[in-house]
Formats: C-alpha cells, sequence, structure tokens
C-alpha cells in the first residue's frame, strides 16, 4: 500500500476530523476529559475543525492517504508544533492566530455548550501539562512537539504513522533539534514510539479527586550526526 505524506489542506478536513474522532474513541485521556453521556460529536467535530484550520497556518499539520486512492481517503492525522525561542516575544503573527481561534472556540460554545467536556479536568490537565514543559523543556533551540497523530484502525500496523512521524522527525535530525511528545497509553504506544527514537522522561499525573489519568513524556534525541 504506497503511502504518501502531504500537508493538510481544506478538502481534508472532513476526513482528518473522522480519522481523529475514530482513533480517539476509546483514549484514556479523551475519556477522562469528556463526559461520554454528555459528548456531542457534532461539537467535537466543530471544535476539531477550527483547530485543523488553525493548525494549517501555524503548525506543521499533515495528512497521510494512499497514492492510488482517488477518493483521497485521509488514513492518518499529524500535527506538530514547530520549535520556538522560549525567551522570545511571540510574533504578531502567531498572537492573531491564537485570539482568532479562542474568539471562534467562545462562540462555538455558546452555540453548542461544552459538548460533554469537563472544563475542571481540561485545566488541571493545562496545568500539568504546563509544569511538565518548563521541567522538561530545557534546550535552548527547541522542540517539536507531537501534539496529535491518529492512524485509523483499518490502517494501523501498515507503517502509515510511522510516515507520518518520520515527516518532521528527519527535519529534527537535520537541523539537530529534539522532538516532544506526550502519550496517555503505556501499551503499546510507548514501545512503538522508543522503536522511534523516542525516550520515556516523565509520568505527568493528572488527578480530578482521585479520578486521574497518567500521561507518558517521552522525548526524542537528533540522531543521525556526529
Amino acid at each position: 500500500m504506497p503511502i504518501e505524506v502531504t500537508p493538510l489542506t481544506e478538502k481534508d478536513i472532513p476526513g482528518a476530523v473522522t480519522c481523529i474522532q475514530r482513533a480517539f474513541a476509546q483514549d484514556p485521556y479523551n475519556n477522562w476529559v469528556f463526559s461520554q453521556q454528555n459528548f456531542s460529536a457534532e461539537r467535537n467535530s466543530i471544535s476539531l475543525t477550527l483547530r485543523c484550520r488553525w493548525g494549517m497556518k501555524h503548525a506543521l499539520f499533515h495528512v497521510a492517504k494512499e497514492s492510488t486512492d482517488s477518493s483521497g481517503k485521509v488514513l492518518g492525522v499529524a500535527c506538530w508544533l514547530p520549535p520556538s525561542d522560549a525567551s522570545a516575544p511571540q510574533t504578531w503573527t502567531s498572537w492573531g492566530g491564537d485570539w482568532l481561534l479562542w474568539l471562534e472556540q467562545v462562540r462555538m460554545n455558546l452555540l453548542y455548550g461544552r459538548g460533554g467536556l469537563n472544563v475542571k479536568r481540561y485545566w488541571i490537565w493545562k496545568a500539568a501539562q504546563a509544569e511538565a514543559q518548563r521541567e522538561l523543556w530545557t534546550d535552548i533551540n527547541g522542540y517539536y512537539f507531537c501534539n496529535i497523530v491518529t492512524v485509523l484502525p483499518e490502517a494501523q500496523g501498515k507503517g502509515v504513522g510511522k510516515l507520518l512521524f518520520r515527516y518532521v522527525t528527519d527535519r529534527a535530525d537535520r537541523e539537530g533539534r529534539k522532538c516532544y511528545l506526550e502519550s496517555s497509553r503505556a501499551e503499546p504506544n510507548m514501545a512503538i514510539y522508543e522503536r522511534m527514537g523516542f525516550g520515556l522522561v516523565k509520568e505527568m499525573v493528572c488527578d480530578d479527586e482521585g479520578e486521574g489519568i497518567k500521561l507518558f513524556c517521552m522525548v526524542r534525541e537528533p540522531q543521525g550526526r556526529s
């Protein structure tokens, strides 16, 4: 099955949203931060669409498709945040993009509600994530942050995820930069990521009065350089 990885386009967004929703249907973090009884697939689709459009301009957002499939079905999705200098001020372009996304999300919440999102748990996670990144992101050259990578269940085990990773990890190797991710599953994800050069550096605990999840923070050193 010949696979090609290309930047996300507007045409790809519906397939990318479907891929993300299907791949994360049983994800531990997703099930912790969303009430499954009140979960709104419609609201979630709109939220993901907004994020995709933001990512097309401000992130490294790619899709994987079978090159011989005329339907253009999206088999996998990856969104990486590019490295930045934490000591440098945010650019106007980045600032404007963040504010536009925030305003669109406010409008979405007014129209569709929270869609089952547990706001308290969301902010517990954001605080834990910020603390972990302050502790771990010590390289002044910044990190390529794998924000999301998903592959349709029927396409898993065929090298799709590996190609999505290599599209950015090869670039990181050329630039001599580190990569970072946070996995919500120990098994089988960590073993897969370890084969791609990542190593566990921290177990991030998100706890809501005894009901919590654990995320696994992993870093990949640049490879192939003397």
